[in-house]
């Protein structure tokens, strides 16, 4: 897994800025004075950083922005980086702030002098989430390189306050990398080995084969994966730090890891992007780590379906129809609509199993979904308000785009099958709205639950607020926060 960039705290010392090699970074507010870390860098650099301020580059700026000095005279530095950030910022902006270190931080060390700052432990966590390149399969990468030491008056403080943020950090890095990474080595196989391999952290970890999944009845899941030589396989992950007897909240990913679309096969242009088909899943295993790295008290199982669709003489056609483990069946109209083939059984199994207190299900499931948000926010689709406004918040706060819609009994005539008791696609009209509706007929009356489309979210083609091109670790602090926020006791 691509490791965070280590990070240490440390006591203010001034008398160490002129000698410090590599990088230095400096906050500094357009309003109210200097703080001493900046005041030495001035005096050192002979009153290029109020020059800076005074002119107007610093004056269009906004929080977060970031300039910088190279090669500084009177310094033994690379560079001075130079970060707007007001006296009265907020996490966002702090985050902002260290994101637009890491950009510029490249191979190099970097001591940042924070002296007072507030959120020390938000700027280190910004810095660590922008800090990502994803060059396993690249022959000339290099080790990331360069270590940060982050100055403040209270180190002890900052480093307590950080340490939950960095385990968010680290799963958000986890489901980068499985979002990112390639279907022929990322294999269904190999993804159920990586989450088995969690068990380290204090997981329980279970691998359902074909078999076993077959005995239970999942055959709308074993149906999507029936044409590839991958084996279909569902992993259930529970972190047991709650109270022994709570009802677990249940996470549930969809982990198509290829998407070809089987029979209804997809355009070939743009095909290759279908590896991030696994987002929902990588999401959810992102979450668990997370959650195990900072000892959550709380109580949650994540389950994930891997399968890959592939066409072949033996994949599912349409007009086949299959019965779920439910027991309801299903007329599958379309083959590319496979997601919720996936997601009905494993998330029946999970309340048949666990009767969790809540359901949350993640899935790259509808272009539809794109088509409606584009990619600045998730889908969220809900049978209970306090449920939903809880998650709502939660990504709110932590400046992850979530937007609720519509759902209602009128959706449902699109669904209508004359041979079985639904079909699989509505059709084109509120695409991803009839997805949460074919989703919500496998959720108990009894269960609070949440459907997240995180097509549009899940990865881009250009960089967002904390991460590059490419897998975004979108959904990871926001189930945190709302785990931490609505299911930890103590």
């Amino acid at each position: 897994m691509t490791p965070l960039t280590p990070i240490t705290f440390a006591a203010t010392d001034i008398d160490q800025i002129a000698t410090q090699e590599g990088r230095v970074a400096i906050f500094v507010a357009p309003e109210g004075p200097l703080d001493a870390g900046a005041r030495r860098v001035n005096k050192l650099t002979r009153g290029a950083v109020q020059r800076l301020m005074d002119g107007p580059k610093f004056a269009k700026s906004k929080a977060g922005d970031a300039f910088s000095l190279e090669f500084p005279v009177g310094m033994a530095a690379e560079a001075v980086d130079i970060v707007h950030l007001p006296r009265r910022t907020d996490v966002h902006e702090a985050r902002k702030a260290g994101a637009a270190l890491a950009k510029r931080r490249g191979q190099a060390d970097l001591l940042m002098i924070a002296a007072n700052m507030k959120y020390v432990a938000e700027v280190c966590f910004g810095l660590a989430m922008r800090d990502y390149g994803f060059d396993d399969h690249k022959t000339d990468a290099k080790e990331r390189g360069g270590a940060v030491v982050a100055m403040c008056s209270k180190p002890d403080e900052a480093e307590v306050a950080a340490g939950p943020l960095m385990a968010i950090a680290e799963g958000a890095f986890m489901t980068r990398d499985l979002t990112n990474a390639p279907a022929n080595v990322l294999t269904t196989t190999e993804f159920a080995d990586q989450l088995a391999g969690m068990e380290k952290l204090g997981l329980k970890v279970e691998v359902l084969d074909e078999e076993q999944l077959a005995k239970l009845g999942m055959r709308t899941l074993l149906c999507v994966g029936q044409g590839s030589d991958s084996p279909s396989k569902v992993v259930v992950m529970q972190w047991l730090g709650g109270a022994e007897g709570d009802a677990p909240l249940a996470l549930v990913g969809k982990g198509v890891v290829f998407d070809t679309g089987g029979i209804s096969l997809k355009p070939g242009a743009g095909m290759e992007d279908m590896t991030m088909d696994m987002g929902g899943a990588g999401v959810v295993a992102g979450v668990m780590r997370a959650l195990a790295l900072r000892g959550a008290k709380a109580n949650v199982v994540g389950l994930v379906g891997l399968v890959e669709n592939m066409p072949s003489g033996n994949a599912v056609r349409p007009g086949d129809v299959i019965t779920s483990m439910k027991g309801d069946t299903v007329e599958v109209i379309n083959t590319d609509a496979e997601g919720r083939l996936v997601l009905c059984d494993v998330m029946w199994y999970a309340q048949e199993r666990f009767e969790p207190a809540a359901m949350i299900d993640l899935a790259t499931l509808t272009g539809a979904i794109i088509v409606g948000l584009g990619h600045e926010n998730a889908g969220v689709f809900s049978n209970d308000d306090p449920l939903c406004n809880a998650f709502l918040k939660a990504a709110e706060v932590e400046g992850e785009g979530a937007w609720r819609m519509p759902m209602g009994a009128g959706y449902d005539a699109l669904l209508k099958s004359r041979i079985a008791d639904m079909k699989n696609i509505g059709g084109r009209a509120a695409g991803s709205v009839t997805a949460a509706q074919f989703l919500k007929r496998f959720v108990k009356d009894e269960t609070p639950w949440i459907h997240l489309d995180i097509a549009g979210v899940a990865s881009v083609k250009s960089e967002t607020a904390l991460a590059p091109a490419g897998a975004t670790g979108w959904g990871v602090a926001a189930l945190n926060r709302l785990v931490r926020d609505r299911f930890e006791k103590g």
